[in-house]
């Protein structure tokens, strides 16, 4: 049987913010999964865990996040698809998932537009171009063009795997300069830093709340950041735009439930994430990672959804990638 929410509002202890009070639901012993598609402590990871506490308080039930991933998010999504469309089980989502999985593998376990239900947009996480401490001859953009240009190739930037927007955002950056680097994925986010911290790899993009704090050792330097504006975690990072690179490159998050999931159960899944969103715990959390909380509705991230498999699949067809 489906979720269902009875509205009516209190002051949740602790979170400061107005909440959906003691929904009914059919069943309210079952605990609402939220599935993150990556590895634990993932960007998506961090994301699902800081909604999960939250909206836990305001659905009056058990929150659990669990982790499947594989294939690019793929293992994550299609299990999230094949889920009872009830309410209990949630997808959060993102961009590699959503927008770029369709157009780098062959074969794809689910379909973004036919098998999900779009609930609500969590936020946008600008990236950043970071330098790790193999390079202390790079402190500037200008500097990692002019040395890779000199020695094609010489220069080695990391990803967490091949067609994922790590890979595919570098390349954005550097195409437009001329300069070629060589590829080095990695099996996840965790890995691939470490490398380039380790000095096996020389840089790479990565959110940008991440990059922030892997910049207090000293060792290591933020190029710039792929942003609007400059980004109070980083002030004397410049934005690609002042550098000449009009790109706003974001690992975007968003929730998802089965496309089979009734109308009024979306609604209220909606409401709940919307609140959810105000938590302090969860605006500190998500402005750490360079964003802000931009809830909407499910018809805006369906509208958003479609323009950003434009994008990427322009840039998927562009390098050619065509994953098993």
């Amino acid at each position: 049987m489906a979720l269902r929410m009875t509205i009516r509002r209190r002051l949740l202890p602790g979170l400061g913010v107005a909440v959906l009070a003691h929904p009914a639901l059919a069943f309210p012993e079952r605990t609402l999964r939220i599935i993150s598609p990556f590895n634990p402590v993932s960007l998506s990871d961090i994301m699902a865990r800081g909604l999960a506490q939250p909206l836990s308080g305001i659905m009056g039930q058990t929150v659990v996040v669990e982790n499947r991933f594989g294939a690019g998010g793929g293992v994550g999504a299609a299990a999230a698809a094949r889920a009872p469309a009830d309410g209990y089980t949630l997808l959060l989502g993102m961009v590699d998932v959503m927008a770029v999985n369709p157009f780098t593998y062959r074969s794809l376990a689910y379909d973004p537009e036919r098998d999900f239900a779009p609930v609500s947009f969590v936020t946008h996480v600008p990236t950043a171009l970071f330098v790790g401490p193999s390079r202390p001859d790079i402190r500037s953009f200008s500097d990692l063009v002019a040395i890779a240009k000199r020695s094609p190739g010489g220069l080695s930037y990391a990803s967490w795997g091949v067609g994922s927007t790590s890979q595919l955002s570098f390349e954005r950056i550097a195409r437009p300069t001329g300069a070629s680097f060589l590829h080095v994925p990695f099996t996840g986010a965790a890995p691939a830093i470490q490398a380039v911290l380790s000095s096996q790899v020389d840089v790479m993009v990565l959110p940008a709340g991440a990059a922030a704090a892997m910049t207090r050792n000293g060792n290591t330097h933020v190029l710039a950041v792929a942003s609007p504006e400059r980004l109070p975690q980083l002030p004397d990072a410049p934005t690609l735009a002042e550098l000449g690179l009009p790109l706003s490159l974001s690992l975007w998050q968003a929730v998802y439930a089965p496309a089979r999931a009734p109308a009024p159960v979306i609604a209220q899944l909606n409401v709940a994430l919307r609140q959810a969103m105000q938590a302090p715990g969860f605006v500190e959390m998500i402005r750490a990672q360079g964003g802000r909380p931009e809830p909407g509705s499910p018809e805006q991230l369906a509208a958003f959804e479609r323009s950003e498999r434009q994008v990427w699949g322009a840039v998927v067809r562009e390098l050619d990638i065509q994953l098993e």
